[in-house]
Parts: structure tokens; sequence; C-alpha cells
């Protein structure tokens, strides 16, 4: 797995090289999939790319009210940690942040 791979750097702050769905249902993450993710078509990486911005974190409304409900739904398993993900990801910028995160 290439831990590198700015594209799977998702642009709502989770990794998309450590979903096993991605593998499940051949999901290429959300930046290769222009926002058509295996589950359909997700608002957020949508309006992250609408923007121009390469993740929610550079957003003048981050954190917003979609991104909150996205990150703490139920279904979502990571409990908001893709919101300190894109802290650290605007503070680092995405390459560094991988790096330091995968001590590559």
């Amino acid at each position: 797995m290439n831990f590198l791979d700015n594209n799977l750097a998702a642009r709502c702050g989770i990794f998309c090289g450590e979903c096993s769905y991605r593998l499940d249902f051949n999901c290429p993450g959300c930046i290769r999939a222009n926002s058509n993710t295996f589950w359909g078509k997700c608002k957020i990486s949508e309006c992250c790319s609408k923007i121009g911005h390469e993740h929610c974190g550079e957003c003048t409304k981050f954190v917003c009210e979609d991104l909150h409900q996205f990150a703490y739904h139920k279904d979502q398993v990571d409990n908001g940690k893709r919101i300190e993900n894109l802290n650290d990801r605007k503070k680092e910028g995405t390459e560094n942040w991988l790096k330091m995160r995968y001590k590559v």
C-alpha cells in the first residue's frame, strides 16, 4: 500500500488507504472517483472540490455543519477523528501529514 498517495487522503479527513470498503467495493477514493464513492455521491467531497480546495481544512467555513454531522454520524467509525486529521493536514500539508502519520 502506498501511504504517500495523496489521492487516498480524502477531502473529509480520512485516509482511504486504511478503509476496508475501498478494497471490498473497489472504491478508488473520493478524489479519483470525482466524489462518486462506492456508497454514492459524497456531498462533502463534492463541495470541497467545487470550491477548489484539496481538503475541507482549507475552507473558511471549516468545520461546517455538514462536515460535523458527517464526521460524527453513527456510520462513520472514527468519531470525528477526521476533523483532527484535517487540522493536522492544514498545519503540516498533506504530504508531510502522510509522512508523519506513517513514519515514512
